[in-house]
């Protein structure tokens, strides 16, 4: 099981997607600045997850949610906080 997810920085109002099998390990690993490409932007807040059965599915819905269409659902989603 395969798990894609956005990050929300509220005080940068900068997102991140990304894949993991671990949620809990991934998000403590971006806000303890672990990650060289979100360190400069932590606290990051889980705002979207989604299950899936395989890495390639994970992947392909990670790759939907950096297009443009996937960006304009992540700014729906940020609108409803």
């Amino acid at each position: 099981m395969f798990i894609v997810y956005v990050l929300h920085s509220e005080k940068f109002d900068k997102t991140y997607k990304g894949l993991t099998n671990n949620i809990e390990r991934r998000l403590k690993e971006h806000n303890s600045k672990q990650q060289k490409s979100t360190k400069a932007f932590a606290p990051w807040k889980l705002i979207y997850k989604e299950e899936v059965k395989t890495r390639l599915e994970a992947r392909e819905r990670e790759k939907y949610l950096k297009s443009g269409i996937g960006r304009d659902f992540i700014k729906t989603i940020i609108k409803a906080l």
